[in-house]
């Protein structure tokens, strides 16, 4: 069964930084696009950051400039580095692993940005 772990989430002053981790495992990780969503309470999950299995990103307009998505295929491991965190960036971040064989899910990450 395919395994998803983030990890990196906490609580940041507006204007932090952190770096979210997902680790994965029992997944031909080349194969998989991944992508990071976000559910902050009340509102539905939207899509953050995604790289497709060759590399090729892909921004929400609001995090364009401040997140950057990255892929280890060795480490099979994916990145999402954040910057210049907004109070609006607080909510539940969520890795995704994408394939034909189907969609799976981690279990979430606390991210809260303070004003």
């Amino acid at each position: 069964q395919v395994q998803l772990v983030e990890s990196g989430g906490g609580l940041v002053q507006a204007g932090g930084s952190l770096r979210l981790s997902c680790a994965a495992s029992r997944i031909t990780f080349s194969i998989y696009a991944f992508g990071w969503y976000r559910q902050a309470p009340g509102k539905q999950r939207d899509m953050v950051a995604a790289i497709t299995s060759g590399g090729n990103t892909t921004y929400a307009d609001s995090v364009k400039g401040r997140f950057t998505i990255s892929r280890d295929n060795v480490k099979n491991t994916v990145l999402l580095q954040m910057s210049n965190l907004k109070p609006e960036d607080t909510a539940v971040y969520y890795c995704s692993a994408q394939a034909l064989a189907g969609t799976h899910w981690g279990q979430g990450t606390q991210v809260t940005v303070s004003s």
